[in-house]
C-alpha cells in the first residue's frame, strides 16, 4: 500500500493540473475535467511502468520518491504522453501551453518529490 502512495499523489497533481488549466481559461472545470485529464493520466501511467522498469533493471525495486530516476521519467512521460494524445485527439497544444505544462508539472512532479527529500 505505501508503494500506491507517490503515484496517488502524482495522480492527484495531475488532476489539479488540468482543474487549474480549465478554471484560468475559464472553462467548466468539473463537466470538462475528463476530457482535459486523461491524455496526462495516460502519460502518467506509461511514465509510472516505465520508471518501474528502469528501477528493476537498475536496482530492483522502483523508489517512488526518488527524483531520479522515478520523478524525472514520471514528469516526461506524463508531459510528451499527454501532449501527444491531445495532437492525437484533436486537443490544442499551442507552444505556449507546451511551455507552461512542462514548467507546472515539473513543479508539481518533481517539486513534491524535492520538498519530501528536503524534510526527511
Amino acid at each position: 500500500m505505501r508503494k500506491l502512495v507517490p503515484l496517488v499523489v502524482d495522480a492527484l497533481l495531475v488532476i489539479l493540473f488540468c482543474a487549474i488549466g480549465r478554471r484560468s481559461h475559464d472553462e467548466a472545470v468539473l463537466t470538462g475535467l475528463l476530457k482535459t485529464v486523461w491524455p496526462f493520466a495516460i502519460g502518467l501511467a506509461i511514465g509510472w511502468v516505465v520508471a518501474v522498469a528502469v528501477a528493476g533493471r537498475v536496482k530492483g525495486d522502483v523508489d517512488g520518491i526518488a527524483l531520479w530516476p522515478t520523478g524525472v521519467l514520471v514528469w516526461l512521460a506524463t508531459l510528451c504522453g499527454g501532449m501527444l494524445l491531445r495532437v492525437i485527439s484533436g486537443q490544442g497544444t499551442a507552444f505556449s501551453f507546451i511551455i507552461v505544462a512542462a514548467c507546472v508539472l515539473a513543479l508539481f512532479l518533481l517539486g513534491w518529490r524535492t520538498a519530501f527529500r528536503a524534510i526527511n
